[in-house]
């Protein structure tokens, strides 16, 4: 696994997250010995990530890892790890919706899928969370195209587009869609709701912490005070999710919202769990538009939700573009969200 001709390594940018996607076979099969690899590849721990091709940001320090379907149902496995970047800590514990965009084209460019025509649809196991996510993927002539006029808000530029539908992702880790059983509880005083649809989050008004919900990245990054605050609240959220001691865990995602300023449904700052994300996670968008449609909650209270099933999540980089698909009862039965993709390099990564 070490030698001088390297790892192959597929490198790309996801959704608005950059990560190495690696074929299962080419990594150890023991998880210790990947993790320590895989730190070594990124380069960490190191805030810079000098010595790794990581990007000194949890959003370009992350990891696809690809394999044979393991169920009837899917064309490919897909594994996500979420490699820290001053930490020596490499996490399974939650699925990345930014890198799974990837996940189709990079299936198709290492063989795992055939070619369907000029559109390709992709059965993704979500190996994370068990879960089956499809993409659409344009391979005209043969082949995967990047090129295309779709625009995303956190990506300059126009790329060819990649829809994911993501069919029953409620409940994906902490076993239900609301796993404390409403749709707000109170933590340290606060008012905050508890879901799953796709990613754990802790959905909580910014003004309930004092803060605007309009605050740059840079400025809640830089506040203490705000990130002892949510660190407190999350901890006590972790066992209340079936999630357990979180301490060392990325989940649950801590989210600020606020009325929306750009003609969206909300607003939104979301922590990753300790870092201020520049946009949204694909899964923390669709966990927190589906918190919008629950009577009482918090992100109901400020959200303003439109007729049709466009939902638009804002974030601190633009909006995220959702589809939500809900039953006579007003409840969520299928999301989606348009991402794009690019091949960034193809070839091999040499660990220390």
């Amino acid at each position: 696994m070490r030698d001088e001709d390297g790892i192959a390594c597929l490198w790309m940018r996801g959704g608005t997250s950059k990560g190495a996607y690696f074929l299962k076979d080419d990594l150890p099969t023991d998880p210790a010995g990947r993790d320590a690899l895989l730190l070594s590849i990124m380069g960490s721990p190191d805030p810079r990530q000098i010595d790794g091709i990581g990007g000194a940001d949890p959003l370009t320090s992350k990891v696809a890892v690809l394999s044979r379907p393991s169920r009837a149902d899917a064309d490919v496995d897909y594994l996500f790890l979420q490699v820290f970047v001053d930490r020596a800590l490499v996490s399974a514990a939650q699925g990345c919706g930014n890198i799974l965009a990837g996940v189709g084209p990079a299936a198709i460019e290492r063989g795992l899928v055939r070619v369907a025509g000029a559109q390709t649809p992709v059965r993704i196991h979500m190996v994370n969370t068990g879960e089956i996510a499809t993409a659409i993927v344009q391979t005209p002539d043969g082949r995967v195209s990047y090129a295309g006029d779709c625009s995303i808000d956190g990506v300059p530029g126009q790329h060819a587009p990649i829809m994911l539908m993501f069919d029953d992702v409620s409940g994906s880790m902490c076993g239900a869609l609301l796993p404390s059983g409403q749709a707000v509880d109170v933590i340290d005083g606060i008012e905050c709701t508890l879901i799953d649809n796709g990613m754990p989050c802790v959905i909580l008004r910014a003004d309930a912490v004092g803060r605007t919900g309009c605050e740059d990245r840079e400025a809640l990054d830089a506040d203490a005070e705000l990130k002892s605050r949510l660190e407190a609240i999350r901890l006590q959220a972790g066992p209340m999710m079936n999630l357990g001691d979180v301490r060392e865990k990325s989940v649950p995602k801590m989210t600020l919202v606020s009325a929306p300023q750009a003609g969206g449904a909300i607003s939104t700052r979301s922590f990753i769990p300790h870092r201020c994300h520049a946009s949204i996670g694909v899964f923390a968008a669709v966990s927190v538009a589906t918190a919008c449609t629950l009577p009482g909650s918090p992100a109901a209270s400020v959200a303003r939700m439109p007729q049709g099933d466009g939902v638009a999540v804002e974030h601190p980089g633009g909006a995220a573009q959702l589809r939500l698909e809900r039953d006579d009862q007003g409840r969520v039965t299928r999301a989606g969200a348009m991402r794009t993709a690019r091949k960034l390099f193809d070839g091999h990564v040499f660990p220390a």
